[in-house]
């Protein structure tokens, strides 16, 4: 049995992390609305990023990581720009400034308020 991580970019632009055994029924609870209190109000959603592991305490363990990373680390994470979750997973302070600075937000904010 797989479970999963996943990340869904709701209606106003905020995302919602979480895990499940059930990755298509889970999306489609949240959908429907009811299931989640926080998505439930900032329908529709899409599902943006997923990853399987082979067992639920690894799947929670990603979602609490992932959980807590910058808006721009999701969305790098989302088109599986390495480079980019990489540049995002340094402090700010260590960040040197490049292309990769130039193309993306910098909000540390993980539900789309602030940034540059």
């Amino acid at each position: 049995m797989a479970f999963w991580c996943y990340i869904l970019r709701c209606a106003d632009g905020k995302y919602y992390t979480g895990h499940t055994d059930d990755l298509e029924r889970r999306i489609a609870e949240h959908s429907v609305g009811g299931f989640c209190n926080f998505t439930s109000s900032r329908r529709p959603v899409e599902l943006i990023w997923a990853q399987d592991f082979p067992t639920r305490h690894e799947a929670l363990s990603s979602e609490l990581q992932v959980k807590k990373w910058s808006r721009a680390k999701k969305e790098a994470l989302a088109a599986s720009d390495w480079d980019r979750v990489g540049y995002f997973a340094k402090p700010p302070s260590e960040r040197a400034t490049s292309i990769v600075h130039k193309r993306v937000s910098t909000s540390l904010d993980t539900n789309g308020h602030g940034g540059s």
